[in-house]
């Protein structure tokens, strides 16, 4: 699929399918957006000491960046593995100029399919699969939900999908996700989640949801 990078109102850059009509990001922040979702409503709301982190989307890797940053601030160990169908190449990714963070690059250019220790607060783990069919035996602590839109991706927004995403996750573990739509907060609490809504970013969209366990 043909990917254009067009510029935020925060300043930071997003990639937009003319294919799905989508974006990677809110254009009201790409950036903001991630900051505010993943890591103040997702990270920083978990209890967990050394948690363990599930993004389905890895896309730009730019939540893994934010995650990254984030552990080495709060001097927090955090193993983040990423689901992703279809990798970017790091020469789409670095006109995104996201961050001049040295190990930004090299969260695009380890290898895929097994563990790598990028600081000894943050390992990573990149698996190229369809979600829809993927199973693990992992338990996480947090789960970034990215996945497109429901009207451009209905397959990623299942019941069947949320049900197994709450068997994987440990007590007390936290969902956030952009969409606040009715049917995917009622499909949340269907699962067994405790859902609330959150206001939104700075800017952008109104409200979020953020899932317990």
């Amino acid at each position: 699929m043909k990917r254009i990078i067009e510029q935020t109102a925060d300043g930071s850059s997003t990639l937009f399918v003319p294919e799905l009509n989508e974006h990677y990001h809110s254009v009201k922040g790409a950036r903001t957006e991630s900051q505010h979702i993943f890591i103040d409503m997702g990270l920083n709301a978990s209890e967990a000491i050394e948690p363990r982190i599930l993004e389905i989307g890895f896309g730009t890797g730019l939540n893994a960046l934010l995650t990254l940053e984030a552990a080495e601030a709060t001097l927090r160990k955090v193993h983040y593995t990423g689901i992703e169908l279809y990798p970017l190449p790091w020469a789409m990714i670095e006109p995104l100029n996201y961050s001049n963070h040295p190990l930004f690059k090299t969260l695009h250019t380890i290898p895929w399919e097994e563990d790598a220790i990028i600081t000894p607060r943050f390992t990573l783990k990149k698996i190229q699969a369809d979600f829809t069919t993927f199973i693990t035996e992992n338990l996480f602590d947090i789960i970034y939900f990215d996945a497109f839109a429901p009207e451009k991706q209905p397959e990623m927004w299942s019941q069947e999908l949320f049900d197994r995403l709450y068997v994987i996750m440990n007590p007390k573990g936290i969902l956030t996700t952009y969409c606040a739509k009715g049917v995917v907060r009622r499909m949340l609490q269907t699962a067994g989640f405790t859902v609330e809504r959150l206001p939104g970013p700075p800017g952008g969209k109104r409200e979020i949801l953020r899932a317990r366990k």
